[in-house]
């Protein structure tokens, strides 16, 4: 459950602009501020179906959207090479600080 949640919230941040408000907000409320889907059945006054339907809906929009898209996966791979680029200059001082300069940049634009 909590690789899943980590994922929603990954696609989420990515994806979020795409949703509708409703959308947006349910998600939110579940996966951010960890409200059942009672609590937030009862503050919207929807059924818990009703949110439940609207979360899974939302959840394949957004798994659909990475498919398409693959921001999520481009922006992980990005983040290991990075890292993987780090630990091997490493190993070479004079290298290191130029190199460094340059993965801050690259970092900084996710």
């Amino acid at each position: 459950m909590l690789e899943k949640t980590t994922r929603m919230n990954n696609l989420y941040d990515f994806y979020q602009s795409l949703l509708t408000p409703k959308q947006r907000n349910y998600m939110s409320l579940y996966y951010r501020d960890d409200l059942s889907l009672g609590e937030i059945a009862e503050n919207h006054g929807v059924s818990r179906q009703a949110v439940y339907d609207n979360l899974k809906r939302t959840e394949a929009l957004l798994e659909e959207y990475e498919s398409r898209l693959l921001l999520l996966e481009k922006f992980q791979k990005r983040k290991q090479l990075i890292r993987m680029m780090r630990e091997r200059f490493s190993d070479f001082p004079d290298l290191k600080a130029n190199i460094s300069k340059y993965l801050d940049k690259l970092e900084e634009l996710d």
